[in-house]
C-alpha cells in the first residue's frame, strides 16, 4: 500500500467533494471512509485511476451519510451527481484548499489546528505537541472547528497568515522526521509565493529553504542526530542556501519585518559561518531579541537563552533560562547543555538523563540518552 499516494490524493479528493456541496466536517469523514476502503481493497486490486477511485468512493460515502441525516431531502438532487467512472482531471488544489479551512468564521488557531489535521495529515497528538497543549485538549479544538464550519459552503477564503502558520508547522513536523512532509510545505509555500508579493511569505519561504538545506547532515548513518555544531557542513546545499539569502535580503529591503523573516534572518546566520566556532552568536542573540518582541513566545525566549550562553558565556544563558517556565519542552535538554559548557559535568549528566525521558520521539530521546552516557564515562575515568 503506497501511503504517500494516498496521503498526495487526499487534498484534492476533498476540495472535489467540497465543489460538490459537501459540508466540509461530512467530506472529511467521506474521504477517511474512502481511504481506508482504499487500504482494505488496493493490495488486492489496485485501481487504473487512484484519484478517480477515491473520488467515487468517497462521494457515495458521503451521499449515504447524507441519507441518514435530517437534510436529506434538501439533498437528494445531488443523487445523480456522482462522478461517473474514469479518469479525472489531474489538478493541484492543495493550497486552495489551505485557504478554504482558514474560513472566517474560525479563530487562526482554530483554523491552523483544522487545517494541519484534515489537510496536512498530522495527528491530533503532533498538532498538540506543537501548540504545547494536551492533546485532549487539541481534540476538543478540532472538534469545535468541524462543528463550526458544518454545513457552511466554503467560498469565503482565509487570511494569508493563517495559510502561512499552517506551511510553518507542517514543515516543522517534517523537518523532525518526514522529508516528504518537508517538502511538500516548500512546494506549497513556492505555490504562494509566485502569487503573493509578501515579504512574509519571501521570509517563510527562504526559512524554510535555510533549514531544509541542512537535512543531509541532520543524522548519521544509523539514524542517530547530529547536533548543528557538529555537522559536515559539506553536506549542505549550498545553491538551496543561496536562494534562501536571496529571497531573504530581498524580502528584509522591503522593511516591513516579520517573525520569519527573523527566523530566516538566524538561519542564514547559521548557513554563513564556514564553521561552528565562527558563528555570529551575538548579532543571532540580537535576531531573538527582535522575534521576542513580535512574538513574545516561550519557545522563542528558550532557543534565545542558548544563543545568550554562546555569546555571553553559559553562566548567562542559565540566567537567562532561570527566568522561564521549566515545563517548556527542551528546558531540561537546554539546561543539560549549558551546565555541561560550565564545567558541570555531573549536573549536566543528570538533566541529559532527565530529558532523555521527557523526550518527544524515540530520535531526540536516544541522542539525549548518548548524551547523559557520554557525560557519565567521562567522570568514571
Amino acid at each position: 500500500m503506497n501511503e504517500a499516494l494516498l496521503r498526495s490524493l487526499t487534498p484534492s479528493v476533498l476540495t472535489v467533494l467540497v465543489r460538490r456541496g459537501a459540508d466540509f466536517a461530512a467530506a472529511e469523514d467521506a474521504v477517511q471512509d474512502a481511504l481506508v476502503e482504499a487500504v482494505r481493497v488496493w493490495p488486492a486490486d489496485p485501481p487504473r485511476d487512484a484519484k478517480g477511485w477515491l473520488v467515487t468512493v468517497a462521494w457515495r460515502r458521503f451521499l449515504d451519510a447524507t441519507r441518514a441525516d435530517t437534510a436529506r431531502r434538501r439533498r437528494e438532487d445531488r443523487v445523480e451527481e456522482e462522478p461517473a467512472p474514469g479518469p479525472v482531471p489531474s489538478a493541484d488544489d492543495t493550497l486552495q484548499l489551505y485557504f478554504l479551512c482558514a474560513h472566517p468564521s474560525l479563530t487562526p488557531s482554530s483554523a491552523v489546528a483544522l487545517t494541519l489535521r484534515a489537510v496536512g495529515g498530522l495527528t491530533t497528538r503532533q498538532i498538540a505537541r506543537a501548540y504545547l497543549v494536551p492533546e485532549a485538549t487539541m481534540a476538543q479544538r478540532i472538534s469545535r472547528a468541524k462543528r463550526t464550519v458544518s454545513g457552511i459552503r466554503f467560498d469565503q477564503p482565509g487570511d494569508v497568515a493563517t495559510v502561512l502558520r499552517v506551511l510553518y508547522l507542517v514543515f516543522n513536523e517534517g523537518y523532525s522526521g518526514d522529508v516528504d512532509l518537508a517538502a511538500e510545505a516548500i512546494r506549497l509555500t513556492r505555490q504562494l509565493a509566485a502569487v503573493i508579493g509578501h515579504p512574509e511569505v519571501a521570509g517563510l519561504l527562504a526559512l524554510m529553504l535555510l533549514h531544509h538545506a541542512r537535512r543531509a547532515s541532520r543524522t548519521g548513518p544509523d539514524g542517530s542526530l547530529v547536533p548543528l555544531a557538529e555537522q559536515d557542513r559539506g553536506r549542505w546545499d549550498t545553491a538551496a542556501i543561496a536562494e534562501g539569502v536571496a529571497i531573504l535580503q530581498a524580502a528584509l529591503a522591503r522593511d516591513q519585518l516579520g517573525e520569519f523573516q527573523a527566523q530566516a534572518a538566524i538561519a542564514a546566520l547559521h548557513a554563513d559561518a564556514p564553521t561552528a566556532a565562527e558563528t555570529d552568536w551575538v548579532q543571532i542573540v540580537e535576531w531573538y531579541d527582535e522575534l521576542v518582541r513580535l512574538t513574545d513566545s516561550p519557545v522563542v525566549r528558550l532557543n534565545r537563552a542558548v544563543a545568550v550562553g554562546e555569546a555571553d558565556g553559559p553562566r548567562a544563558g542559565l540566567a537567562v533560562l532561570a527566568t522561564l517556565d521549566d515545563a517548556l519542552p527542551r528546558h531540561t535538554a537546554v539546561a543539560a547543555y549549558l551546565h555541561e559548557r560550565d564545567g558541570d559535568l555531573a549536573t549536566a549528566a543528570r538533566l541529559y538523563a532527565e530529558a532523555a525521558r521527557k523526550a518527544a520521539n524515540l530520535a531526540e530521546r536516544d541522542h539525549l540518552t548518548r548524551q547523559a552516557a557520554r557525560l557519565n564515562a567521562h567522570g568514571h575515568r
